[in-house]
């Protein structure tokens, strides 16, 4: 009788525990000192997940996602000429200006603020440079698998004025390009967030969707967690992401399937 009370005191406190704890965290943080880093003379840049020689098993990329890289790039250099395939690839210039060239025949400028996507389908040529002589190039380069391979490659580029975008999430990115937006070929839409210290917002997150925040610059709150400039967090299991600015601050949130 004794053992049998004490296994149902037992029973009792691990179901308690149970609860107290949840089985898995529904938010998992990428800190920016915790990246990959490539330095060399032109270039810094800081990788989330693994990127070219950089590996890290623990973080390959998050649903879609495959690549996401913050580069600095020094005035009058950039990445020549390369070859690019079946790969969504959102580049966001957060100061400076992008020059963009590729072998479909585009040619084009890109100002902070700005967002560009290249479908590299079934193989493109391009090149990214910074277009000042005198100022830094700071952007995020974005890679995402397309819902399909072999697609005909496809440049597109918007300007999202800073002014048109304060307080609110701003569509950016999308799988059918609604409200202006740049049209992916993956079931994602990407919001830009610009808040002053104190405003919120909040992205419902429908049944069986997750999400990837990556603060460009800042500090928040992701559902009550503390994320910093160039800190990353995944979220699953949640009904919404709500950011919630501790400074001025700029995030991207990423819907993704």
């Amino acid at each position: 009788m004794r053992h049998a009370a004490t296994s149902r005191r037992l029973a009792a406190l691990c179901s308690i525990d149970a609860r107290l704890k949840p089985s898995r965290d529904v938010i998992t943080i990428r800190r920016a000192g915790e990246r990959l880093r490539t330095r060399i003379g032109w270039l810094d840049s800081r990788h989330t997940f693994s990127f070219e020689e950089h590996i890290d098993p623990r973080h390959m990329g998050f649903r879609a996602l495959r690549v996401m890289n913050e580069d600095r790039v020094a005035p009058g250099h950039g990445y020549g000429t390369h070859a690019r395939r079946d790969v969504e690839i959102v580049t966001y210039v957060v100061e400076g200006v992008l020059r963009h060239h590729d072998s479909l025949g585009t040619e084009g400028l890109v100002a902070a603020g700005g967002l560009q996507l290249m479908s590299a389908g079934t193989g493109v040529l391009h090149s990214e440079l910074n277009a000042s002589d005198g100022e830094p190039l700071h952007l995020l380069q974005i890679w995402m698998t397309p819902e399909r391979t072999r697609l005909a490659p496809s440049y597109e580029q918007r300007a999202f004025p800073f002014a048109g975008r304060r307080g609110r999430l701003t569509l950016v990115a999308s799988r059918d390009g609604r409200d202006g937006s740049v049209t992916i070929h993956q079931d994602v839409a990407v919001f830009s967030c610009l808040l002053q210290k104190s405003e919120a917002s909040s992205l419902v997150i429908q049944p069986g969707r997750h999400v990837w925040v990556q603060v460009i610059r800042g500090s928040i709150q992701l559902n009550g967690v503390a994320l910093t400039a160039g800190d990353g967090a995944c979220i699953s299991d949640e009904a919404a992401a709500e950011v919630r600015s501790s400074s001025v601050s700029e995030t991207l949130l990423f819907d993704l399937a």
